[in-house]
């Protein structure tokens, strides 16, 4: 399975912030073929007394239509979430994305709508260092 080019700037980003890799990549089940969110992660909650777990799926925007890109990133990320549900549905589903193509696009009022309507889960990044910039649930 192929990678996403800043797939491992982000698991050290996520490293960096306390999460343990749990999966790289998480298998979903599917009958015949393998399918993969990118990655999953866990983090030790103190004050909750138990662990939080996420499953990252990393996206980088590289083609020169955002939109293009954002529909087949959306369209993945919610058959994703619907399979993890009945895996593992203590598990939070994220995108994430680099922090110019939130800026460029994910910043619009009707893309920002259709993000709170289908409760898509963010991590923005930055594309340069392993550090995310915002979370966004």
């Amino acid at each position: 399975m192929a990678k996403d080019i800043y797939h491992n700037l982000v698991k050290e980003a996520l490293i960096l912030e306390g999460w343990t890799i749990t999966h790289d990549p998480l298998f979903l089940p599917l009958t015949k073929k393998k399918l993969a969110i990118d990655i999953g992660a866990e983090k030790w909650i103190v004050a909750e007394n138990g662990s939080q777990k996420i499953a990252v799926e990393v996206k980088s925007f590289t083609t020169i239509s955002y939109i293009h890109e954002f529909h087949h990133a959306f369209g993945q990320w919610e058959f994703y979430k619907y399979l993890l549900a009945e895996q593992e549905s203590d598990r939070i589903l994220y995108l994430a994305i680099p922090k110019d193509v939130y800026q460029d696009l994910m910043l619009e009022p009707k893309i920002q709508s259709f993000l709170e309507k289908y409760q898509v889960s963010l991590i923005i990044f930055d594309t340069s260092i392993p550090i995310i910039t915002q979370w966004k649930s």
